[in-house]
C-alpha cells in the first residue's frame, strides 16, 4: 500500500510513514486557543503515544472558516497560529498538522507544519487539493459528509497527479438534519485506492448546527465508533481533545476529555495489535469465482 512520509526538514522529529508499521494518532485541541493550551494538549498526546507505540501529530486550527455563527471564535489567525504551531512542534519535537482553507495559504501553511488538511466541504476544491499537493507535504483529506466513498477517488487523483501524496479521512456522512452515521463499509472502499486511511473519530459524533448557533455532538459514541474502525484496519485515528471541553471555545461536545485519553488509546491498542499482529489487514474475498 502506498504510504504518507511524514518528515522535518529541520529534523526535529524522526520521519516516519503513515501506512507503515504502527498505527498513527492525529490529536490536539480544535482551535489553537493559546500556545499554552497546545504545549498542555501535546505534552499529553505524545506521552501517551510513546507509551503505547503510536506515532503522533498534533493538530490544530490557525482558523476554522467553516463556524455557524459569525460570531463564533474562529482561532488565532494565520499569523500568530502558525507562529504558534512552529513553536509547538519544535518545543515537543512531533510533527504538527493544521488545515486550510484557501489555495494561497498551502505554500504559507507549509513553511510552518508537517502536514497539511483538506476540510471535508472543500475536498472538491481543485485549486486547494492542487496547491496543497505542490507544497509535497503529506496531506488529509477529509470525505465529505455528501459523498459516497467512491467519490474520493477523484479529490485523491487530484493530489497524485499534482505530485503529492494524501491520505483519505472518512468523517461520517449526513443522515437527515444535524446527524451523522458512519458508514465502515468507506474504510473498506477507500482502502482500494491504494492510500492510507484515518477515521476522524470525534467529528464522526458531532451534530452540523444542532446547538442552534454552535454544532452540538454526542462524546459517548467516540469509543465503540473508534474500536470499529480500528478492528477494520486503519493506518491513523484523528481526535480533537481538551483539558475541559465544556469550556472549549468550538467542538467541545465531541471533544475527549484530555484526562481519558489514555484510557481510550489503550483500547485502540489492544484492537490495533490484534489486527496488525494476529490477523493483517487483507480482506477475505467471499464472491463466487465466475
Amino acid at each position: 500500500m502506498r504510504t504518507c512520509r511524514v518528515e522535518s526538514k529541520d529534523g526535529h522529529f524522526k520521519p516516519f510513514d503513515i501506512g507503515g508499521d504502527n498505527l498513527v494518532v492525529i490529536a490536539g485541541p480544535c482551535s489553537l486557543e493559546s500556545y499554552e493550551l497546545g504545549i498542555q494538549v501535546g505534552e499529553v498526546m505524545r506521552e501517551v503515544c510513546t507509551e503505547l507505540g503510536f506515532e503522533y501529530i498534533f493538530k490544530a486550527s490557525f482558523d476554522k472558516a467553516n463556524r455557524t455563527s459569525i460570531k463564533s471564535w474562529r482561532g488565532p489567525g494565520i499569523e500568530t497560529g502558525l507562529e504558534q504551531l512552529s513553536r509547538i512542534g519544535k518545543a515537543l519535537q512531533v510533527p504538527t498538522l493544521t488545515d486550510i482553507h484557501e489555495a494561497w495559504q498551502a505554500d504559507v501553511a507549509a513553511q510552518s507544519v508537517d502536514m497539511l488538511q483538506i476540510p471535508a466541504f472543500l475536498c472538491r476544491q481543485t485549486d486547494l487539493l492542487v496547491a496543497a499537493a505542490k507544497t509535497q507535504k503529506p496531506i488529509n483529506i477529509k470525505k465529505a459528509q455528501f459523498l459516497a466513498p467512491e467519490d474520493m477517488l477523484s479529490a485523491l487523483n487530484k493530489c497524485r497527479d499534482s505530485g503529492g501524496n494524501a491520505c483519505l479521512c472518512e468523517r461520517g456522512a449526513t443522515m437527515g438534519y444535524h446527524e451523522l452515521v458512519v458508514d465502515m463499509r468507506s474504510l473498506v472502499e477507500m482502502r482500494a485506492f491504494d492510500c492510507p486511511i484515518i477515521f476522524d473519530a470525534t467529528h464522526s459524533v458531532q451534530k452540523p448546527g444542532a446547538g442552534g448557533t454552535a454544532s452540538g455532538g454526542d462524546r459517548r459514541f467516540i469509543l465503540p465508533l473508534s474500536r470499529a474502525a480500528v478492528a477494520i484496519g486503519i493506518d491513523g485515528i484523528f481526535i480533537e481533545t481538551h483539558p475541559k471541553p465544556s469550556e472549549a471555545k468550538c467542538d467541545g461536545p465531541n471533544m475527549i476529555p484530555l484526562e481519558r485519553v489514555r484510557e481510550y488509546l489503550r483500547q485502540i491498542k489492544k484492537i490495533d495489535s490484534i489486527v496488525r499482529n494476529d490477523i493483517g489487514f487483507t480482506e477475505i474475498d467471499f464472491m463466487e469465482k465466475t
